[in-house]
């Protein structure tokens, strides 16, 4: 039996593992060009949980579409909810730059010229501003 006072990752770990069932089209084209290194050697995680504001009891967290924690980049792609969620994201967006992690928005639609993205991507992950 597990101490109700001690945080449990266990649901944010099964959260995570449904998005990456769940993959949208647009992820899993981008998911293509950055699995297994193949985006310039650098290592990214798809879906992958950022814990931020925690304590031992409770943690809030972001599931970034796509992480490099070598260069402290997400790569979120962003659809058509994200038109009607601007606040949330914008919150989001400083929480993770609070911890040091740099964001890349792409827009789905964008991804119609992949060499473009892939450009883009390669540019910001080599830039070193915040």
């Amino acid at each position: 039996m597990s101490d109700p006072k001690k945080f449990d990752f266990s649901k944010i770990k099964k959260h995570a593992q449904e998005l990456r069932t769940n993959l949208t089209d647009s992820e899993k084209t981008l998911w293509k060009e950055l699995r297994g290194r193949k985006l310039a050697g650098h290592k990214f995680l798809r879906q992958h949980p950022i814990l931020y504001k925690g304590n031992l009891i409770r943690y809030n967290y972001f599931i970034a579409d796509f992480y490099c924690n070598e260069k402290k980049v997400i790569i979120e792609l962003d659809g058509p909810i994200h038109d009607v969620n601007k606040e949330y994201d914008q919150f989001r967006d400083i929480e993770l730059q609070n911890l040091g992690i740099r964001i890349l928005h792409i827009k789905n639609e964008e991804l119609t010229r992949l060499g473009e993205v892939l450009q883009k991507i390669r540019l910001f992950l080599d830039s070193d501003n915040i």
